[in-house]
């Protein structure tokens, strides 16, 4: 499994003016699962533009939005409150609840040195522009965000070293994120994750074959079929419609399989995806011997959330109304776009050619079968604390 993702926020300063119930006792639990429905809500939002697949990385672009919390004020931080689902968890008199807790849970995730999900935020500031030393203490505090600073009247020059940093990051997955730049911009802030992660079982590519997938009843291509007969943690959601496999990554990182059942619409099982239905999913798995039967795929997704976000209550953020008083006293300022791109390739042993974990079969019965040759769902999640790493839709794998 091969992930890199990027994401970008990108600050713009125009002449227009500036217009100006709690969980006390919160924990990154209640943070994750927060995360989770945001997650599934953006989830839906992408979904109804198109029926191609879909892969994006809910966790930075949540924590992304945290530290954003951290300038706005008045209603523009309320929309990205409730836009991200975290007004429970918003307490008056603790205004840090939140960064903190998104430092708390990036900790907890990276706590074992031998795991690479690789979250790092800059701030490029143009030069003369005066950023608040508070905000910038606590994007360093909580967020180890480092500030750059660069001449973005030097377009050129700008996306050069902005290119390079994000490619650096991102372990040269991801090159060229950004091609074109205002050379009006104040600041620029960008937010990259990379996973690394190996098969706890990785599959033996000599097993590797052609086998047909159904993208629907009239659409079927031959894409390259991995598999793999072991013990493995499955569980059937029977009202839903769909079957869910566990595959493990080592170092305390899975991928969550949902695969609907033949002759289900997908579509309407997007609108049930919620928290309280993943996380009954991974309480309810149960380990059986089964032969599953993976595509190989590769995917590369951009999206310009700024079209997206205001269909969630994000708006002021976008508008010359925006509150960003608490980043800067200059005023003007505004979210010009809010860019998302994302890689993942899933192959038969993942990025390392670690050891595989080797499970005894007692050969009593003929395995089940989880054979996914149709239009699925995948969760990479945090098993600790159930924070969505990843998560995405392939229809045609064959499609990069």
């Amino acid at each position: 499994m091969k992930t890199a993702f990027i994401f970008i926020l990108m600050y713009l300063c125009f002449p227009a003016p500036v217009h100006q119930a709690a969980l006390s006792n919160a924990t990154i639990s209640d943070l994750s699962y927060k995360n989770i429905d945001f997650a599934m809500n953006l989830y839906r939002k992408i979904s109804i533009y198109h029926d191609n697949n879909i892969f994006f990385s809910p966790l930075s672009i949540s924590t992304s939005f945290a530290s954003l919390l951290m300038a706005a004020g008045g209603i523009t931080r309320e929309e990205v409150l409730k836009g991200l689902n975290l007004e429970q968890l918003d307490v008056t008199d603790e205004p840090d609840l939140i960064p903190r807790l998104f430092q708390l849970l990036q900790e907890n995730i990276t706590q074992n040195g031998s795991l690479v999900v690789d979250q790092n935020m800059a701030l490029f500031v143009r030069k003369q522009f005066e950023v608040e030393k508070m905000f910038e203490d606590n994007l360093k505090r909580f967020f180890k965000g480092d500030i750059k600073t660069v001449d973005f009247a030097n377009t050129k020059e700008s996306i050069v070293f902005i290119n390079d940093y994000i490619k650096q990051k991102t372990k040269e997955k991801v090159k060229e994120m950004i091609s074109t730049l205002d050379e009006t911009t104040r600041l620029m802030l960008i937010n990259t994750i990379f996973f690394q992660g190996a098969w706890q079982m990785p599959f033996n590519p000599d097993l590797t074959e052609n086998a047909p997938f159904h993208i629907d009843n009239y659409n079927i291509v031959q894409v390259p079929m991995m598999f793999k007969e072991a013990k493995f943690y499955t569980m059937e959601d029977i009202p839903l419609g769909a079957r869910v496999l566990k595959l493990p990554y080592q170092e305390g990182v899975s991928m969550l399989i949902l695969l609907p059942n033949k002759g289900m619409d997908y579509t309407i099982i997007d609108d049930e995806i919620t928290a309280e239905r993943f996380l009954s999913w991974i309480k309810e798995l149960k380990k059986v011997r089964l032969e599953v039967n993976m595509p190989k795929f590769k995917m590369e997704q951009a999206y310009s959330l700024h079209n997206i976000l205001p269909d969630m209550g994000i708006k002021s953020l976008f508008s010359d109304s925006a509150n960003l008083t608490r980043i800067s006293k200059n005023g003007g300022l505004k979210v010009s776009e809010v860019l998302h791109k994302a890689v993942i390739e899933v192959d038969e042993k993942g990025t390392t050619a670690a050891a595989a974990t080797t499970i005894g079969i007692i050969p009593y019965s003929l395995p089940r079968q989880f054979t996914i040759n149709r239009p699925f769902f995948f969760i990479i999640y945090h098993e600790d604390t159930n924070a969505l790493l990843f998560m995405g839709r392939v229809i045609d794998p064959t499609k990069n």
